[in-house]
């Protein structure tokens, strides 16, 4: 009987995946209110039933995409832990790494569903907000932090202060302005150009 337990919720984790994975596409595509349960249940090929059975409901299962993104986020940042050249290539990496997180239209979806259902999603979007930011602040604190220490870069009195300038030459071109302006305004900048001048800007004042 444990042995047909375990097979039964190993099926229902592999339809939680394949659920989120679907749903993820409706919230992105068309926001929190116009999103339907049916068709993610049709596209998963489960049953309405099935899924409310998994989930609860669609706030449930929005709070679950969000948690598996940035699940997708942590598992980005373990490989940009792994880099190990000069600075210039490690930081290239880990710039890289974090504008397409900033630049994923995802994480601007989040955000624009807070303002519109903020009493019910704000805790979940910021939770997932501050999760991303905090892996990538405290990789990027890390290898600053080791450069610095091996002589790739200057010493760094304040590594988080060194961070957070790198991070905001990232964050302003490829998130606040079209987070604000709702993709109306976009980078005329590819987002490889945004990395390599801030890369470039980082270098002139912390390279060796």
């Amino acid at each position: 009987m444990h042995g047909t337990l375990q097979i039964s919720d190993d099926m229902a984790a592999a339809k939680r995946r394949l659920i989120v994975q679907h749903a993820r596409q409706h919230f992105v595509s068309g926001g929190y209110a116009a999103t339907k349960i049916e068709p993610i249940a049709r596209e998963a090929g489960v049953s309405t039933a099935t899924l409310y059975a998994l989930f609860g409901g669609k706030a449930e299962l929005f709070t679950a995409v969000i948690d598996d993104a940035a699940e997708d986020f942590s598992r980005q940042m373990a490989e940009v832990r792994a880099i190990d050249g000069d600075a210039r290539t490690t930081l290239t990496s880990f710039a890289a790494a974090y504008a397409e997180f900033m630049g994923d239209d995802f994480v601007r979806s989040v955000f624009r569903l807070v303002m519109a259902e903020r009493p019910r999603f704000e805790a979940v979007a910021l939770r997932f907000f501050e999760k991303g930011r905090t892996e990538f602040g405290g990789t990027l604190i890390g290898l600053l932090v080791r450069l610095s220490q091996s002589g790739a870069l200057k010493p760094i009195d304040q590594p988080s202060w060194a961070a957070g300038q790198l991070m905001g030459m990232i964050e302003h071109p490829v998130f606040l302005v079209p987070l604000v302006t709702g993709d109306e305004v976009r980078m005329r900048r590819s987002l490889k150009e945004v990395v390599t001048e801030a890369v470039d800007t980082f270098m002139a004042r912390y390279g060796a």
